[in-house]
């Protein structure tokens, strides 16, 4: 695949790659991380040739179908949102739809057998793409970005932004290339969509390269892992969590040989000191000289990996509220006509409520209407005793001064905020050193909405409201807005599509649905999920079947069906099956309590290596034996807990199907 051979690229007096060699595995899914400002959008403009580096090359090979997301939607793009998919852009599937096209017409003005066989060629390969199947591949893709099929009857040009790129994604998908070059695909996705896409990217049989802040993607996706820093390109194999494991301990190893350097800098410095002024040592001390120049550039390259600062958010609570905080009866939210009705809620003190379902069926309108920046359309909302709001959207930005500074903004959130918080707080979200001086009127909005996070935290609320407070945040950001929250004493509602800061944060979900419906559930995504199924409530992230990206293999997510489809297959089994169902599910069983015997003894293992780390921590080499050997017990557990949790789904299918006819397991 793609190679790339010294890039140098510099921008002013700042090199972001500095002789940056690489040679990108065939099949590979890989993560290219790093600080913002490394170069990562940079590295990804060279090779699609939207800029070009100021040395070395990139070797392309001939058959390569390269694949990536522009930074504009089509500005002249066909009449309807279908149509546009299936024409695409300037792809291999579009050429060859030309091509065969072509090949046809001539073949019908003049049936030789020259043309004849030209046809056949290309229709082989036509039929092969699934050319045949583009209109339907297309109706696929989008549905799982989705696009509703009113939607896809639409001008394009009539969808905002976000979706604008959503179709643009399905065209690339849909161009069928074999690398794959992704800058933040999911930045447009809600949270249904969002696993689609990383269903179909796991289902990619080509190379792809994506830069990405979703951890929980990053841990997801990849299985290598390029770290842009310092101008330097470190590649290292598995995930992203794999990456910041090996990093920690090639740091530490680095640590250790940079304090020996040191030590044998300083005994060097002294004989110098003491001897070089002495004729019978001048040579020795010269000698001496010159070796600790040698080691001053050893230095330099050792410890030249700065750390990301460890800051901590402490979001004041301010005076406690009332046991029920918010509490919805017979709600009905929308404009013109109801998206979501017969809401009813109630949050307690101290929870954390992730909202979550498809874009367009109310999630943000349910926290403006609730906030009041909406009216409701029926029932009634309302905020318990005591209940002080903080309100985090885009509008509220409008209440910000442009003309003055991002520190004097936040410091007017509250009186009690000191210019040491304030920026304790700012760092935390990107904003450091003379950063904080900037006028707000000259900021981005990604920056505008981080300063107006930044405000809602230092409210002393005792209920925060948000809607996607991890945009345009890094993952170090969202880490540390993740902790200050659930540290957080007071209750919190948040609509966000980052699995991992909803499983980090949330203690309920509530879940939306198109038909208007939503439900309260106690617990993370996965406790949601295993609910849902047992309580016949639809799963708002069983993604629909993957398609188009596998030479015609269609994929589907490992989202067991619900208990309602189960149950209606139970009333319709024969005594056989309904026998051979209950066999199929007592060996599960058997095996699931083998499993819980061989996980235990696994999570052993691995304290026990964490024991053994700690007693040898000065012993770098039995260090990094013990991590191998904690690693290759982890990914065995988590082999073992996914072949766990697939099973005790199909137990239940099984038992509620065998109930639905009448039959217990």
């Amino acid at each position: 695949m793609i190679r790339m051979d010294g890039l140098t690229k510099t921008f002013g007096t700042k090199t972001v790659l500095d002789g940056v060699t690489f040679h990108f595995p065939e099949g590979a899914r890989i993560a290219l991380v790093g600080p913002n400002g490394a170069g990562k959008t940079t590295l990804l403009d060279i090779l699609t040739n939207v800029t070009e580096a100021d040395r070395g090359t990139v070797l392309k090979p001939g058959r390569l179908r390269l694949g990536y997301l522009p930074q504009e939607p089509n500005v002249k793009p066909m009449v309807s949102v279908l149509e546009e998919a299936v024409a695409g852009g300037e792809g291999y599937i579009q050429a060859l739809v030309r091509r065969h096209r072509a090949a046809l017409d001539k073949m019908t003005d003049d049936y030789s057998e020259a043309n004849h066989k030209a046809w056949d060629l290309v229709d082989d390969e036509y039929k092969h793409e699934r050319g045949y199947s583009l209109e339907a591949d297309s109706r696929a893709i989008l549905a799982g970005l989705g696009f509703t099929p009113e939607m896809t009857a639409k001008d394009p040009r009539a969808l905002s932004g976000g979706w604008r790129m959503r179709l643009e994604l399905a065209k690339i998908f849909l161009n069928r290339p074999n690398f794959l070059i992704l800058d933040e695909p999911t930045n447009h996705l809600d949270l249904p969509s969002l696993v689609w896409v990383e269903n179909w990217l796991q289902n990619f049989s080509g190379t792809l390269l994506f830069v990405s802040h979703d951890r929980s993607l990053l841990r997801r996706l990849p299985n290598m892992t390029l770290h842009l820093h310092n101008a330097k390109l470190t590649p290292y194999h598995g995930n992203f969590d794999r990456f910041l494991e090996e990093r920690e301990l090639r740091m530490a190893e680095e640590f250790a040989q940079a304090e020996n350097l040191r030590k044998r800098r300083e005994h060097l410095e002294k004989f110098v000191d003491r001897f070089g002024a002495k004729a019978s040592k001048a040579s020795q001390a010269q000698s001496k000289m010159k070796m600790i120049a040698r080691i001053r550039d050893l230095e330099s390259d050792v410890g030249g990996d700065d750390q990301v600062d460890s800051m901590h958010i402490a979001i004041p609570l301010g005076q406690a509220s009332g046991r029920e905080v918010v509490k919805i009866k017979n709600g009905a939210i929308g404009y013109e006509k109801p998206l979501s009705k017969n809401i009813n809620l109630l949050v307690e003190r101290g929870q954390k409520v992730a909202i979550i379902g498809a874009n367009g069926i109310g999630k943000s309108t349910l926290l403006k209407t609730v906030v009041g920046h909406i009216p409701a359309l029926a029932g009634t909302f309302e905020l318990g005793h005591n209940a002080r709001l903080a309100w985090f959207a885009q509008d509220q930005l409008e209440i910000m001064d442009s003309s003055r500074s991002v520190l004097d903004n936040v410091m007017e959130a509250s009186p009690k905020v000191t210019q040491g918080v304030a920026r304790n707080v700012l760092g935390s979200l990107l904003f450091r050193g003379d950063d904080v001086q900037k006028k707000v009127g000259v900021l981005s909005g990604g920056e505008k909405a981080r300063v107006g996070l930044a405000r809602l935290l230092l409210q002393e609320a005792n209920l925060l409201m948000m809607d996607e407070p991890t945009n345009h945040l890094d993952i170090s950001s969202c880490e540390i807005l993740s902790q200050a929250i659930q540290e957080f004493e007071g209750t919190v509602i948040f609509v966000s599509h980052d699995r991992d800061f909803i499983d980090a944060v949330c203690s309920h979900v509530y879940a939306m649905l198109p038909d208007g419906r939503g439900r309260l559930f106690e617990g993370k995504l996965d406790d949601y999920r295993r609910q849902a199924l047992k309580s016949d409530f639809p799963d708002v992230l069983d993604p629909l079947p993957v398609s188009g990206n596998d030479g015609g293999k269609s994929g589907r997510s490992k989202v067991t069906h619900h208990a309602s489809s189960a149950a209606e297959i139970g009333s319709n089994m024969s005594e056989y099956e309904i026998n051979a169902l209950k066999r199929d599910a007592q060996k599960h069983q058997k095996r699931i309590a083998k499993l819980d015997v061989e996980m235990t003894r696994l999570q052993a293992l691995a304290a026990d290596c964490d024991r053994q780390m700690e007693a040898h921590h000065a012993d770098f080499n039995r260090v990094a034996s013990i991590t191998a050997e904690k690693q290759s017990f982890e990914s065995l557990l988590g082999k073992h807990e996914e072949e766990w949790f697939e099973l005790t789904q199909k137990v239940d299918a099984a038992r509620t199907a065998l109930e639905g006819a009448g039959r217990t397991l």
